[in-house]
């Protein structure tokens, strides 16, 4: 039987222990810079690659991958990496949230497809030599991959951005995030058809493989999430946690890995759509999410990216023109697909180009994408390179871009929006409902509005996503109809109350957050101050521990300044 031999399974673990190292430290660096740590993984790539290295170090390179022995495990090594990392993308897509957001999250997201989908159709179809089709490859086919390419957005990148910048909890942010896993869904649903179309090597029919591909969809999305939903209460009461659930994830990720593999359709999209089933489940706490999230994000995914760099040589493949080409279509599409759905449910203009640009970028989706289509032989290597660039630059320009947008106005001050007399310690309330309804009272009483209608108005916030920040704080929130200026009303909860934080901590510190209706910026900017305050933790203490609402209010005020 093969086996590889001992001077082999030493330089794969040298390898392996090298790439990870480098890979690691510069998305460190990267993320210093509030920039994608994606990107830093596949900069190290390409200073380890035949980029840099191969052409300084040329036996650098050949040490990473000296024999086909190990070429062949580290693509299977990578290829597991991949199918591992969109299992973890796929968990992020909350599609019962999708469902239960209204038009506006509808508009962008169809909008944010069919635009740019339609540009870059049309664009690929008329020319495609001057946009990077390579001979032998069908216009119509490469039309529709460069189409796909430009419609999809990086749900991960899109998720990790709105977090930095505290708007992930607001509502611009959770219309962002469903049009975005509309996005995605469609998106590796054409892309899975594309595939298809272009030949696998299972032997079946294209309509056979498309046709079971819509199927397999259909199913993950309905009798698969039903499935889910009932076997993890028997994972969790039956086997050690949170071992036990993230082996019963991996499991069912490596086997719809494998049937869409079989279909003719890559193992990424079968991944994908088990990670939609497990990721919509009730069950799944938002701390085994995270906790598989950090496995995969610091050992697989690092592996996986710094491979690209190893795979191309982007200094003799890059096309500057065909790059600055394929920057400018996919920027104009999605952009104008996204902000003038925003602008078509009623969103303002401002707002409605904040969400086109946190729309546009495309990190890793994108890579991931491109890199399927050039093993493939859909695209080449220079299409390959101004994809890359488009995904990093559309990367990199999000967050600074929708901050300059939505931070026109003058900035709100939390201190600002306090009451004395909106402020609860301890708080009675056992549970987010209870405490939600306690606040909802007491603000009721102080603003004359009717307490029902604001305790409904952030219960139905709260089942949309929990508002728990981690850190013992929670963030409960709504827009009020005929609310005159922005509120807050704090509490404090001695015993804390289950918000269903990331951290799994329960929220001992309340600010519950009521914003005119109309007035969608003001929700942007104060949400994102009280995440700015509350990420010093020796202050967010004090002020659980304050005495009363003038040494809170004068904690507050100093990290103001």
């Amino acid at each position: 039987m093969p086996k590889l031999s001992m001077h082999e399974i030493t330089l794969i673990l040298l390898s392996l222990g090298a790439l990870l190292a480098v890979a690691s430290a510069f998305a460190e660096i990267a993320k210093r810079f509030s920039q994608p740590s994606v990107m830093g993984e596949i900069l190290a790539g390409i200073l380890m690659g035949p980029t840099v290295a191969g052409t300084f170090f040329p036996e650098a390179v050949s040490f990473l991958q000296p024999t086909p022995g190990i070429n062949f495990f580290m693509n299977g090594f990578t290829t597991v990496a991949v199918v591992l990392f969109l299992l973890v993308a796929g968990m992020e897509v909350d599609f019962t949230r999708a469902v239960r957001q209204g038009k506006a999250a509808i508009w962008v997201g169809m909008m944010g497809i069919t635009v740019p989908f339609t540009i870059g159709y049309l664009a690929a179809g008329r020319f495609p030599g001057v946009l990077g089709c390579e001979p032998g490859v069908a216009a119509n086919v490469y039309a529709l991959f460069f189409a796909t390419a430009l419609s999809i957005s990086a749900l991960p990148v899109i998720a990790k951005t709105l977090m930095d910048l505290n708007y992930y909890h607001t509502d611009i942010g959770m219309v962002i995030i469903t049009a975005a896993i509309l996005n995605d869904l469609l998106g590796w649903l054409i892309f899975s058809v594309i595939l298809g179309i272009i030949g696998a090597e299972n032997g079946f029919p294209v309509p056979v493989t498309v046709t079971l591909t819509i199927l397999f969809t259909l199913g993950a999305l309905t009798a698969g999430r039903w499935a889910v939903n009932r076997l993890l209460p028997l994972v969790l009461a039956h086997t050690s946690w949170p071992g036990g659930v993230l082996s019963f994830a991996v499991t069912l990720a490596l086997a719809g890995a494998a049937f869409t593999e079989w279909i003719g359709v890559h193992a990424v999209f079968g991944s994908f759509m088990v990670g939609v089933a497990l990721g919509d489940s009730e069950h799944m706490r938002a701390r085994t999410r995270e906790t598989l999230a950090q496995f995969v994000s610091f050992i697989f995914a690092p592996l996986f990216f710094v491979s690209i760099g190893l795979r191309v040589d982007f200094m003799n493949n890059f096309d500057l023109l065909l790059t600055l080409l394929v920057l400018g279509i996919a920027i104009i599409g999605k952009v104008a697909g996204c902000g003038l759905g925003a602008k078509a449910s009623g969103m303002p203009w401002r707002e409605s180009w904040a969400v086109g640009f946190g729309m546009n970028a495309r990190g890793a989706m994108e890579i991931i994408l491109a890199l399927l289509a050039v093993q493939h032989g859909l695209i080449g290597e220079r299409m390959f390179v101004s994809l890359v660039v488009m995904a990093l630059v559309t990367s990199m320009a999000s967050g600074p871009v929708m901050q300059l947008i939505l931070n026109r106005k003058k900035s709100r001050q939390v201190s600002d929006c306090l009451n004395s007399r909106a402020y609860i310690n301890p708080l009675k309330g056992k549970t987010a409902r209870e405490a939600i309804s306690e606040l909802s009272a007491l603000m009721a009483s102080i603003y004359r509005f009717d307490a029902n209608e604001v305790e409904k108005a952030v219960v139905d916030r709260e089942r949309l996503a929990p508002t728990g920040l981690g850190s013992g704080i929670a963030i409960p929130h709504a827009r009020i109809a005929g609310l005159g200026g922005p509120v807050i009303g704090m509490g404090i909860s001695s015993e804390g109350i289950d918000f269903n934080a990331p951290d799994g901590q329960p929220a001992e510190l309340l600010f519950m957050i009521l914003t005119p209706h109309d007035d969608a910026g003001a929700q942007v900017q104060i949400l994102s101050e009280i995440g700015r305050i509350m990420k010093n933790t020796e202050l967010c203490d004090r002020i659980k521990k304050a005495s009363g609402y003038t040494e809170l209010l004068g904690l507050i005020k100093t990290k103001e300044v």
